[in-house]
């Protein structure tokens, strides 16, 4: 019976693996899940990933930015390692911010950008929305700010506002003044 054992064991393993991809290495664990190891494999971009990953080591990698929802099919994962990677740190590294710091707001604190140069002397978890940077998507021109004029005539309309609401208070009071009894 023991053989046995050992063969449904063997054969549990080698069907948990065989979907590993390719240049990572795979083992299964005794919880029914994946630990998928790319560690240090100059990956540019990921592998199809099994969906029942639950650990996934991406570090000392090449990986510069992920897809919008890389993880969302791997429903298991609760350990991710992407530490030592070039990233690029723009709106592209969004998802990754918004995942590491859904499920664990630590690691954010390790992942470190290559580029671009404002980004580089923070880690990941504390750069804010304006360092991500916005991908191209700006304001139209009309609406852009246009510099001192824009405050100029901010300060002429202000003013002309209140000239304006001071004179109606002047002719609003007026009537009542002039329509009281005399002795």
């Amino acid at each position: 019976m023991p053989a046995w054992g050992t063969l449904i064991l063997l054969w549990a393993t080698v069907e948990a693996t065989k979907d590993c991809p390719e240049p990572c290495t795979c083992q299964a664990l005794e919880s029914m899940g994946l630990w998928v190891d790319c560690r240090g494999r100059g990956l540019t971009s990921l592998p199809a990933l099994p969906a029942h990953t639950r650990h996934l080591l991406l570090a000392n990698n090449s990986l510069r930015s992920l897809p919008p929802g890389t993880f969302d099919h791997l429903l298991q994962l609760q350990t991710l390692d992407v530490t030592q990677n070039p990233w690029h740190c723009d709106c592209s590294l969004i998802y990754l911010h918004l995942w590491l710091e859904d499920r664990t707001p630590e690691a954010l604190l390790d992942v470190h950008c290559a580029s671009p140069s404002l980004a580089t002397i923070h880690p990941l978890g504390q750069l804010t929305g304006y360092e991500l940077g916005n991908c191209g998507w700006q304001l139209q021109t009309s609406w852009a700010y246009p510099g001192v004029w824009w405050d100029v005539a901010l300060v002429v309309v202000a003013t002309m506002g209140l000239v304006l609401l001071a004179s109606l208070l002047c002719t609003a009071t007026e009537p009542l003044l002039s329509g009281s009894p005399s002795s």
